[in-house]
């Protein structure tokens, strides 16, 4: 089984959800959601498609339900 890479939070993301106010949505999602968010926003080569990926994330813990844009039902 292949382990997926484990991603370190950067300030500009850090800094987004807590101006925000949704870093403790953030924490309150699975492990995996968080560390998805994190690569799929920074492996983004173009800094308008990481600032896209960014809205979409904060966008969708503000809803609560969704998760890369699929419906997510929680706990």
């Amino acid at each position: 089984m292949l382990k997926r890479e484990k991603y370190k939070m950067p300030a500009f993301i850090k800094s987004a959800l807590e101006s925000e106010g949704l870093l403790s949505a953030y924490k309150s999602r699975p492990p995996y959601q968080q560390n998805d968010y994190i690569g799929w926003i920074t492996r983004a080569k173009q800094e308008e498609t990481k600032q896209k990926r960014l809205q979409q994330m904060l966008s969708e813990l503000q809803k609560g339900n969704v998760y890369m844009k699929m419906r997510w039902g929680g706990k």
